[in-house]
């Protein structure tokens, strides 16, 4: 069987650079591992409830954390900002008093804007997610992905979804490809996602490769 391995922590120091920044003890290693989780958990499910567009993306595309002794750094990158901004003036600082539930350090959020939102693989996921919900044909749902990725400017894209597609009683996987992912090539900058998504049928696995150049 062919030996799979995450593209990110494959890339781990070439192309890709950790989305967590901090120095711990061994013994308090695992406490802030579990830290970084609860914070990304939070987040997440804060911008799920209060914010949606058409299309049933929250538009995260990562969130990096970085610890110093008496401050958490954190910066969300996101493709779509404005609808966190704008829609209410006081939501940042109420995702601000949520996350700090969790922290025992001060806390400071900066939200970036991403250019081109569909380079990154988070976002395509969602964006599948979301049409997959709303019963859209899952072939017609990944065509229109690959669409987006293209409009984006990316070198190549390659979209997988496993489990019980359209209702069928057994399970299977199907993918696209559009063009170049090399994924044995370390230079070689690709973004990768996986993403869960539940239906009437059960929970399905999308998974997003993107070269980006």
């Amino acid at each position: 069987m062919g030996q799979k391995i995450n593209p990110l922590g494959f890339r781990l120091g070439t192309t890709q650079s950790h989305d967590s920044l901090w120095f711990a003890q061994p013994t308090n290693y695992s406490n802030n591992l579990q830290e970084d989780k609860k914070i990304r958990d939070c987040i997440t499910n804060y911008i799920e409830k209060n914010i949606k567009i058409s299309s049933g993306v929250e538009g995260i595309a990562r969130i990096k954390i970085q610890k110093r002794i008496d401050l958490i750094q954190i910066i969300i990158y996101m493709g779509f900002p404005k609808l966190l901004i704008e829609g209410k003036p006081r939501r940042i600082e109420e995702l601000q008093m949520n996350v700090q539930k969790y922290v025992h350090q001060k806390l400071n959020i900066a939200i970036t804007r991403i250019s081109n939102a569909y380079r990154h693989p988070n976002i395509l996921a969602e964006f599948i997610a979301g049409q997959l919900k709303n019963r859209v044909s899952f072939r017609k749902a990944m065509k229109k992905a690959i669409e987006l990725t293209e409009q984006a400017g990316t070198k190549g894209v390659q979209v997988q979804i496993a489990g019980r597609i359209d209702g069928k009683e057994i399970a299977r996987v199907e993918w696209i490809r559009e063009g170049r992912v090399p994924l044995q090539t370390i230079r070689a900058k690709i973004d990768y996602c996986s993403y869960p998504v539940r239906t009437i049928y059960g929970i399905l696995g999308i998974k997003v490769w993107i070269f980006v150049n």
